[in-house]
């Protein structure tokens, strides 16, 4: 899964500023021909660059203004991440619905991780976003790692409630077959390994690894949650009728 579930993201100085800066202080007075190349870049690269920051900062008014002079919608920064992921990982609420109010935009659309717009909104507890594209008819089962993981790690209940009651499927399980229900017992969430439990999650599902949930809380260190799995593993053994004799 991507590293977003165990690192914060860090932004990186774009190579092509890099570039760009040493380029500028190679320049001599013999070089017209290069000067006059690299002095065409930042006309090309500042409406993307003043696009990509009015995402991030929830600048509606420039984020419509580009749009309308033509910018696509589902453009990407130089690190492959759309910015209608970029909006969601930012909490950018208003550009969140400016973008999917553009018929253009396609509202699944992915970074190089895999990852969607729900899934961030997901990870980051801004159920606002979650709401905004399951009214656009986003797609709530991804594949893979899907939007349930990503709540479910972070401990965020009421996206998790609310993937749930539009039919998230309770088991998902990402390309290794980890579930949502282990990355909540893996973060040592309780109220929402309780809340996916309740919902019907299989506590005896295991991962490509041969892991369940207890394994997961048990490698993570996460006492509550150990006990809290043992206590309905055990309480699953009583209701369990017994096999004749």
């Amino acid at each position: 899964m991507k590293n977003y579930l165990t690192e914060s993201y860090h932004g990186a100085v774009p190579a092509r500023a890099v570039g760009l800066r040493r380029g500028l202080a190679k320049l001599t007075l013999a070089a017209g021909v290069a000067l006059a190349t690299l002095g065409a870049l930042p006309a090309h690269a500042a409406p993307a660059d003043t696009m990509i920051k009015a995402v991030k900062f929830d600048d509606v008014k420039e984020v419509k203004k580009q749009l309308a002079n033509g910018m696509d919608p589902n453009m990407a920064d130089n690190q492959g991440i759309p910015l209608l992921v970029i909006a969601a990982r930012e909490k950018s609420d208003k550009v969140v619905a400016a973008l999917i109010e553009n018929p253009k935009t396609d509202i699944e659309i992915l970074d190089k991780a895999g990852e969607n717009a729900m899934m961030m909104a997901a990870l980051n507890g801004d159920i606002d976003i979650v709401k905004q594209l399951i009214a656009k008819d986003a797609e709530v089962n991804k594949k893979g790692w899907a939007p349930l993981h990503y709540a479910a790690a972070n401990g965020n209940d009421d996206i998790v409630k609310l993937l749930l009651d539009h039919d998230a499927y309770i088991d998902a399980g990402s390309p290794n077959g980890t579930t949502p229900l282990m990355m909540a017992a893996r973060g040592g969430h309780v109220s929402t390994v309780k809340l996916l439990l309740d919902s019907g999650a299989d506590l005896n599902v295991k991962n490509q690894l041969g892991l369940t949930a207890l394994d997961f809380a048990k490698q993570y260190k996460e006492p509550d949650v150990v006990e809290g799995l043992t206590a309905r593993l055990q309480q699953m053994q009583k209701q369990t009728p017994q096999a004749p004799q």
